[in-house]
């Protein structure tokens, strides 16, 4: 950082690293500093770049898109094949936070973790900047199917905290993150903002139009996912009922059979021949769904909380995971198309009843 009161010829020391290398975090010695180059998911950099972590892939892609040409680095936290909702990461991702110049997480009450470090920093007084990226969204109220005893989250319980999937709502994350690396780094602001108006002009936006074609031209409204209820958003934007067979939050939540029972009554009143599973989530209720019903199969579906390995190596972010997993499975369960042809090339060989 510029403002480093231990510049010199040896490795750099920050006050931020001596705390991480002190603490009961680590698991090695706290004989000094770390003077190894630091390596993320978007990629190589030395001990003098500032860094800026995020807890949830999506908003690590907004970051690194936000943050190209500047010298700041961004770190995706969250392991390839994890979601970033519901799992319980080790300590040494406290020391990363604890490392980074910038931390950008998704407020409060959403990942526990993530509120547990961001009080760590508080309690210690660590002068990471924190980027709240849900400052003036709007959220909306969870689905009334949801489990009144479901944990509350977002600024006030029965709020829905997905709200990325909306692609207007995603621009205000951007314009967040974007203020935040601003004050981090006030001089690379003009890059900072170009970058951002261009994604949004050019990405969101566009994901947004296309979005709204494809439901515009749907002759039904109701879609059903063997999914957790992470798609709402989707839903209030363009004007179709989201089913999620899995009602509450999480990703790894129960499947009732009253779940499936009221499942199964939505795809024999809309006559659906295909849903929507979960990338990250069990396919047994898909499957029970395949077996049990008139459904003929399921594609994939996901709320851009994760990547899969092949995804990281094409270097998929929130774009492309729009246009190559959710996009093809909306236009297969709306009836808009055929399986045969959604997607590239062989999209539906790969992903038809997926494992």
């Amino acid at each position: 950082m510029s403002d480093d009161p231990y510049a010199g010829t040896g490795p750099r020391c920050s006050r931020r690293r001596t705390l991480a290398a002190a603490g009961s975090v680590l698991a090695v010695g706290a004989a000094g500093c770390l003077g190894d180059s630091r390596v993320g998911a978007s990629g190589a950099t030395d001990d003098d770049d500032p860094v800026a972590v995020a807890s949830f892939f999506s908003f690590y892609d907004f970051a690194r898109k936000i943050a190209d040409g500047t010298p700041l680095r961004v770190k995706n936290l969250v392991p390839t094949g994890l979601h970033g909702h519901g799992w319980e990461p080790d300590a040494s991702v406290t020391r990363d936070i604890i490392e980074a110049d910038a931390f950008v997480h998704v407020g409060e009450d959403f990942q526990p973790w993530a509120d547990r470090a961001i009080r760590t920093l508080e309690d210690d007084d660590v002068d990471t900047h924190l980027i709240n990226v849900r400052e003036n969204v709007e959220l909306v109220s969870l689905a009334a199917s949801l489990d009144p005893d479901e944990e509350g989250v977002g600024e006030g319980r029965g709020k829905d905290p997905h709200f990325w999937l909306d692609p207007r709502r995603a621009a205000q994350s951007v314009d967040n993150i974007t203020e935040g690396f601003v004050e981090l780094l006030p001089e690379h602001e003009g890059a900072f903002r170009d970058n951002a108006s261009s994604y949004k002009t050019d990405v969101l936006d566009r994901i947004d139009a296309d979005y709204e074609r494809i439901f515009e031209k749907a002759s039904r409204d109701v879609v059903q996912l063997a999914a957790h209820n992470a798609f709402q958003y989707i839903g209030v934007r363009y004007g179709v009922r989201m089913r999620p067979l899995v009602t509450n939050l999480a990703a790894s939540g129960d499947v009732k059979p009253s779940d499936i029972a009221e499942a199964k009554r939505v795809i024999d009143e809309n006559d659906i021949k295909y849903v929507g599973a979960g990338v990250f989530e069990t396919r047994r209720p898909a499957k029970q769904l395949v077996a049990e019903t008139a459904v003929e199969g399921y594609y994939p579906v996901t709320p851009y909380a994760g990547v899969r390995e092949d995804w990281v190596e094409n270097d998929w972010g929130y774009e492309e995971i729009a246009y190559n997993i959710n996009m093809p499975t909306f236009e297969i369960v709306l009836g808009n198309t055929s399986p045969e042809d959604a997607g590239p090339d062989g999209w539906n060989e790969q992903w038809r009843n997926f494992e």
